[in-house]
């Protein structure tokens, strides 16, 4: 067992015990079912995510009903994994349903889209009001927001839960960020906090929203996950090729690293990729093709803070990167065409020192990715009415998840300390790292840029960061420009404002002398 799942199984090992009381809880309602029904949840989607679920359920007490198109999938994990167990299969969906204590919970473990719908069409009929629907795949938020008004209408519970950790999470403890009808809640949380992972005691699990509020929060962490992905790999690529180092010593820096601020599972399992070595005694990474994949949900956090006008360069960036990785044969001829220009083409300076400012330019840019991410969160949850629990949000990532680190219980606290809190910069904790981190980040960008190496997200963090610390943007010149071509206005300073030029109205301006005095509609797209 590798360092990173020892410490996620340890940390849900005390799991059962937590779980004890909610047990108690849930007996009272086993108690009051009449149906004949003996399973507490069925799941359908025998997956490796689906079959992991069922037997962190079952190890916490709970009969699951175990069920998938391919019917000869249950007979298979019954016989193998399930064996020995409180888990139950089902041959039909008829069959299925039968076997579950009321009000119905059914989870479905299925590829995200028509899947889900044809699933929930498939269960209608042999459903009765108040039963409840879980879509636990990442569904994309939109359509978890249609699904939750439509089963509404049937007389259904739908919830849409963002589930996050892999394989090893779902198994001895995932995060779960469940959203939806609320009225479903009392009848699934005992199950999902007892099978979620713990962080100093609490479960990485709580109620998010309204409609497709835990699938949008799912989205988002997501998109987090692809921007500390990103940071990790232009890290590696500036040791690697920068500064010339092998893998193991870039496998030890790492190590170094996950014992201070950068402490997390994704730093943990890139030491560990460092060190796996392929049968010849060198590398595997080294010799992985460099074209990474993505399922769409970094695409959809970078799409929608575009549709709500949130600048969340990082995610955004770190998306583009992996689009970037994607043209290998186009890139393949450029080297051979574009040559690298610089007035420096090794490193020179003080090794020891960069390494150290690499790792506070890495956790700075970390702290940016959280800070839009939330941003984006908070203006979600202005746009579609829902009520985000953001100190919550932040405990349900400490654990299971897989940007679960320590650096999260610190944003925990802040949230906690002012809920209202209008960005994670202006805490004192993060104020104060992030001006410790500055020097060494900006001589990190600087010095990559110099050497002709590749660092999108770093150097958008920084950017991003310089132009939120900024008073006066060249946004002026912009909007002067706008109207001069297109007349579309622009608004005066307060402090320059006239009778001329009033403030808070579109003013248009006649740049040339030959224009007209019409302008513009003024709107925001």
């Amino acid at each position: 067992m590798s360092g990173a799942v020892a410490r996620l199984a340890n940390i849900n090992v005390g799991g059962v015990v937590n779980a004890a009381g909610s047990l108690l809880n849930l007996q009272s309602q086993r108690n009051a079912n009449s149906d004949g029904g003996s399973a507490d949840l069925g799941l359908i989607g025998l997956a490796v995510m689906g079959q992991n679920l069922i037997l962190n359920m079952a190890d916490h007490g709970f009969t699951v009903c175990a069920f998938n198109r391919t019917v000869s999938k249950v007979d298979r994990f019954l016989a193998n994994e399930a064996k020995g167990k409180s888990i139950v299969g089902a041959h039909s969906t008829e069959e299925f349903v039968k076997k579950l204590k009321s009000p119905r919970r059914i989870m479905l473990l299925v590829q995200a889209g028509k899947a889900v719908d044809d699933w929930i069409e498939t269960l209608l009929p042999l459903l009765e009001a108040g039963d409840i629907i879980i879509d636990g795949g990442n569904s994309h938020f939109p359509d978890s927001n249609r699904r939750t008004k439509y089963l509404a209408s049937k007389g259904l519970r739908f919830v849409g839960a963002g589930v996050s950790g892999g394989e090893e999470g779902a198994r001895y403890g995932p995060s779960i960020m469940p959203g939806g009808d609320e009225s479903a809640w009392p009848f699934i949380k005992d199950i999902f906090q007892s099978i979620a992972a713990k962080s100093g005691g609490e479960a990485c699990c709580e109620w998010v929203g309204d409609e497709g509020a835990g699938h949008y929060v799912k989205m988002v962490h997501n998109g987090i996950e692809y921007g500390d992905m990103q940071l990790i790999c232009e890290a590696y690529d500036i040791m690697k090729r920068g500064l010339g180092m092998s893998s193991k010593e870039i496998g030890d820096t790492f190590t170094k690293w996950n014992n201070g601020v950068l402490d997390s599972f994704l730093i943990e399992i890139t030491k560990d990729i460092m060190y796996f070595n392929d049968e010849d005694g060198k590398p595997l990474v080294e010799k992985i093709l460099d074209k990474a994949g993505q399922k769409g949900t970094g695409k959809w956090t970078a799409v929608n803070a575009l549709d709500l006008g949130m600048p969340v360069t990082l995610i955004a960036e770190s998306v583009l990167a992996r689009c970037l990785s994607g043209i290998k044969e186009e890139r393949v001829k450029a080297s051979t065409k574009l040559e690298f220009v610089g007035r420096a083409t090794t490193f020179e300076g003080n090794k020891e020192q960069f390494l150290e400012d690499l790792e506070q330019a890495l956790y700075a840019s970390k702290i940016i990715s959280y800070a839009q991410g939330f941003m984006l969160m908070q203006e979600a949850a202005k746009e579609y009415g829902w009520k985000l629990n953001k100190p919550s949000i932040a405990l349900m990532w400490r654990g299971g998840c897989i940007i679960r680190s320590v650096f999260l219980k610190d944003i925990t606290a802040a949230y906690r300390n002012n809920p209202d809190l209008e960005n994670l910069l202006f805490d004192d904790f993060f104020n104060k790292a992030i001006h410790k981190a500055q020097p060494g980040w900006r001589d990190v960008v600087s010095k990559a840029s110099l050497l002709g190496l590749p660092i999108p997200s770093f150097s958008t963090a920084l950017s991003w960061f310089d132009g939120y610390r900024t008073k006066d943007l060249p946004a002026n010149l912009l909007q002067a420009q706008r109207d001069y071509f297109g007349a579309h206005t622009f608004r005066i300073k307060p402090e320059a404002a006239t009778a001329k030029y009033p403030e808070g109205q579109d003013i248009h301006v006649n740049w040339t002398g030959r224009g007209g005095n019409v302008s513009a509609s003024t709107y925001q797209a």
